[in-house]
């Protein structure tokens, strides 16, 4: 029994340095993914069109008060009060505008970056998996270190897996 437990001790560091480790960057894959441009694209142009809208209607109440403070002297209270009214009411609407956009410009940014990540990932398990890795870990994400000579760097691989140059 003792030197079925000794020689299990002797091989379990051998068997550890047999696994294989790797590291892959999955942003520097993302950034040159067609999808990526694509969507960064579309986000911009959505961006763009909220930007313009919001624009649109803070010109119109610009217009509106510009035009209100002109004849305010000469307008009686309730006609007074009727347009500081709307003009309260438009200033509303212009902030709920912008929040909703700023709500909608994130989830859309978020569903297009969903897919391109899942691609991503399944692109990376079919790498570990085809490889015999343990474990691949990314490197966008902060990690203090990884020791380049004991892991693997797996991202052109990835990008092949992708159809990536």
């Amino acid at each position: 029994m003792k030197k079925l437990l000794l020689m299990l001790f002797m091989c379990a560091p051998v068997a550890a340095l047999a696994q294989k480790f790797g590291h892959v960057n999955a942003q520097d894959i993302i950034q040159v993914m067609p999808e990526y441009t694509k969507a960064k694209t579309e986000i911009e142009t959505l961006a763009k069109q909220y930007e313009d809208d919001l624009k649109s209607m803070q010109d119109e109440l610009g217009k509106k008060s510009q035009a209100y403070e002109k004849e305010q002297a000469s307008l009686p209270d309730n006609i007074k009060q009727r347009r500081e009214q709307e003009l309260q009411d438009m200033y509303q609407k212009i902030q709920q505008s912008y929040q909703d956009n700023q709500q909608a410009l994130a989830k859309a940014q978020q569903e297009k970056m969903q897919a391109i990540t899942t691609r991503v990932i399944d692109a990376i398990k079919q790498v570990g998996q085809a490889g015999g890795y343990v474990y691949i870990m990314d490197i966008a994400g902060g990690v203090p270190y990884i020791s380049t000579t004991l892991s693997t760097d797996v991202t052109a691989e990835v990008k092949a897996k992708l159809g990536l140059k």
